[in-house]
């Protein structure tokens, strides 16, 4: 098997390479480089560089490389852009997804992994969230996300291509220092930013209806979650056919002060948080049943959250060696 990852140059599609390579199968990255680094590729792994929007490129991609699967990373995902950004959203998410298709269904590629979010379930009102639980998006993102399940499973049904939707939870942790995320959207690099700039951590309201009043996150070691792509691809070589939409969490919630406290143990700093306003939208509680994903993957979570918050410091400090403490 060839698989061609899109978006394979990003903090997520960079382990996905590394996990599939190691799992022994061929692995080709297509990414535009707008936010991926080049350098992330290993040099043993083609790498092409464009946009899912040019058909023409993904099919002489997928002739080219005799590709037999594709895991399809490649999209826009800020939640607060995609407010601004809703067009931009729906071209790259959606129009996008819509071409590569089409490429991979003219090729007859028999084997194709989405890339989905939690952000599809909007404000769940319950204790775990299921697969079954309603999707109610709250922004152009999760509602391009969707869309994109949508698109999915309909091409799947017409054509026969085997399909699987992974719905991720909050992604942290690296495998090691080079593969970090360098971005600073999530909560964990956001803390760090914060520490690193003598400032205290921000939490976004601390009345909310939970434990300690702060929101309570789902978090997934960035390893675990490409293990689960790797899962889902061998599970679609092996079955043709199927048709799969599954949470990728660990099913332990996480408050936003519990979070920011181990940061502050596990990195040196003693800084308390500072209570800020609500931000609009932000739900109470977002935790994952993974259930269903180890039934139907034999997967399931081994990395915790020392492991997260350790790794991400580690290509936090690589980054900003002005954060390291004595």
């Amino acid at each position: 098997m060839t698989w061609l990852i899109t978006g394979g140059a990003g903090y997520i599609g960079a382990h996905v390479v590394r996990a599939m390579t190691e799992a022994g199968e061929r692995t080709v990255v297509y990414d535009d480089l707008s936010t991926g680094i080049a350098a992330r590729v290993p040099e043993d792994v083609p790498l092409v560089e464009g946009s899912t929007l040019d058909g023409e490129r993904l099919a002489h991609t997928l002739a080219d490389h005799e590709v037999t699967g594709v895991v399809h990373l490649a999209a826009k995902k800020q939640v607060g852009e995609s407010v601004e950004l809703p067009l931009r959203y729906y071209r790259e998410n959606v129009e996008g997804l819509r071409v590569l298709l089409e490429a991979v269904t003219e090729a007859r590629v028999p084997s194709f992994v989405f890339s989905s979010s939690a952000a599809v379930y909007g404000m769940p009102d319950v204790p775990l969230v299921t697969e079954e639980t309603p999707c109610v998006p709250m922004s152009p993102y999760g509602e391009t996300k969707l869309a994109g399940e949508w698109l999915v499973r309909a091409t799947g049904r017409a054509t026969g291509l085997s399909t699987a939707s992974l719905r991720y939870f909050n992604v942290a942790g690296a495998a090691s220092p080079d593969l970090a995320d360098v971005g600073v959207f999530n909560l964990i690099p956001m803390v760090f930013e914060r520490l690193t700039d003598q400032a205290p951590p921000r939490i976004f309201g601390d009345d909310y209806a939970t434990a300690d009043g702060t929101c309570v996150r789902d978090y997934i070691h960035v390893v675990d979650l490409a293990e689960a792509h790797v899962a889902a691809a061998h599970a679609l070589q092996s079955s043709p056919g199927r048709d799969l939409t599954l949470n990728i969490g660990r099913g332990e919630g996480v408050s936003v002060r519990e979070m920011i406290d181990r940061i502050n143990a596990l990195t040196g700093y003693d800084r308390p948080p500072t209570v800020m306003p609500r931000r609009p939208g932000d739900p109470s509680r977002v935790v994952a049943s993974a259930a269903r994903a180890a039934t139907e993957l034999g997967w399931t979570a081994k990395h915790d959250i020392e492991d997260m918050i350790s790794s991400a410091w580690e290509g936090w400090v690589r980054l900003h060696p002005e954060a390291a403490r004595a």
